[in-house]
């Protein structure tokens, strides 16, 4: 007789790797821009010799950037993202439920 085999089986490949626990980058809106050749070059060696991603890296250049600002632009950077998130849960809230993923087909 067969002994059952164990449900939980482990994921090939990488785990998630968002900022959160739970996050997927995949998940995460696209941002494109240009950006000057010894800029870009920086970037990728500040990755490389971190070992992080890109993204991290830019993350975290943005919140450095953010504590050195004064406590009225920190608080109206808030108050826009607050805003900005509002705005977006009241677009994607019931419709989201409502679509249909691509198929192959499409």
């Amino acid at each position: 007789m067969r002994t059952k085999v164990n449900n939980q089986r482990r994921r090939i490949g990488r785990p998630p790797a968002g900022a959160r626990a739970g996050e997927k980058v995949k998940d995460y809106p696209q941002l494109s821009m240009r950006l000057p050749g010894e800029v870009k070059a920086k970037l990728r060696a500040l990755s490389l010799i971190a070992s992080r991603p890109q993204w991290r890296i830019i993350t975290d250049a943005i919140e450095c950037y953010l504590r050195e600002r004064t406590e009225p632009e920190q608080r109206m950077v808030d108050d826009l993202v607050g805003r900005s998130r509002a705005r977006a849960r009241k677009r994607v809230g019931p419709q989201l439920s409502r679509r249909r993923a691509p198929s192959r087909a499409d």
